[in-house]
């Protein structure tokens, strides 16, 4: 199979484009690099699937893995670019898209809605509309376990009212639930959406909590606690996901319908401060906890109902808390050679 994979320099993105080379498939990765956190990570992803790091900083140009040479592409470009995107589709005819490109982050788009705007509605919507006009026929896309705000109908079913987002992140991905929907229903297209739950694992965000907790305690900082630690994640090992997102993308669900939204999690929350707990065990090292009230746009638990994902796709997750963070921890202490 041909393959777009978009957000490829992400960190669901790059994981996924590895599984996809390893079984046998032609991918094309796209990415705009922004800054929202430090590129570096970025790049080294790239570096892992073989892409050079100046050939992969400029925009438009399709560069060649130099390790997996007949199997991976990979360009530099917004998703909203309306000239770029639909002439790559032309160009390469894909037999599927996976777009996990997206402005990330709940408590940065309170800072900065404008970014959330151009690429999570008008990257989607280009992205849509070039899956039309080249006739694809299978669109999978991250969506995010935040639509359900501050639901306590836990677990979270893919039923549950979602009209009550909490941050514009949120938001945007409730409309593009919306949005592809209307391409389903118009257009004949089969989208996928997933929403994703708390996603860690070795080449993770920095701005994620598993990222962020294990930097501050190795370096004698401060952890924010926030919420004074009574929140609790569905958190979620990145090879589980990866599996996830695997089966949507190439196997047939055993539900006909062309528009279809699933949870992807772990269906096991664990409270924040035990997850705290998890990483000093592994460390060896007592946190310093700055106990914080509630953040803005953040959410007092997440919990995923996994009946519909597993019914249609035999969705089974396999690493639990425990091993997961000795799994990144092991990744952490090479990347950063510790």
């Amino acid at each position: 199979m041909k393959i777009l994979v978009t957000g490829a320099a992400g960190f669901i993105g790059y994981h996924l484009c590895e599984s996809l080379i390893e079984d046998g498939h032609e991918v094309v990765g796209l990415d705009n690099i922004n800054d929202y956190y430090d590129v570096k990570l970025k790049y080294a992803r790239l570096h892992q699937l073989g892409i050079i790091k100046t050939d992969a900083e400029v925009f438009g140009k399709l560069s060649k893995s130099t390790i997996h040479k007949s199997q991976m592409l990979f360009i530099r470009l917004n998703l909203e670019d309306r000239m770029a995107l639909p002439e790559l589709f032309k160009a390469f005819n894909f037999d599927l898209v996976c777009n996990l490109a997206a402005q990330a982050g709940v408590r940065y788009s309170i800072e900065n809605p404008e970014a959330y705007i151009d690429s999570n509605i008008n990257g989607f919507l280009n992205l849509l509309e070039s899956c039309r006009k080249h006739n694809l026929k299978r669109l999978v896309y991250a969506s995010s376990s935040s639509v359900y705000g501050n639901s306590d109908l836990v677990p979270y079913k893919e039923i549950t009212n979602v009209d009550h987002p909490i941050s514009l992140y949120a938001a945007t991905k409730k409309s593009n639930e919306l949005m592809a929907h209307t391409y389903s229903h118009l257009y004949g297209i089969e989208t996928i959406g997933l929403r994703f739950f708390t996603v860690y694992g070795p080449w993770g965000r920095p701005d994620m909590a598993m990222f962020l907790f294990t930097d501050a305690i190795i370096n004698n900082r401060p952890i924010k606690v926030f919420n004074n630690g009574d929140l609790s994640r569905d958190f979620t090992y990145i090879d589980d996901i990866v599996n996830g997102v695997i089966n949507a993308l190439l196997k047939d669900s055993k539900n006909k319908a062309l528009y279809k939204l699933y949870n992807i999690g772990n269906s096991s929350p664990v409270k924040l401060l035990d997850f705290i707990q998890a990483i000093e065990k592994e460390l060896e090292i007592t946190a310093i906890k700055d106990m914080l009230p509630m953040q803005a746009g953040d959410v007092n638990q997440t919990w995923a109902d996994l009946s519909l994902i597993s019914k249609d796709y035999d969705y089974a997750t396999n690493i639990n808390i425990d091993e997961g963070i000795t799994k990144f921890l092991i990744w952490y202490k090479k990347y950063f050679q510790l």
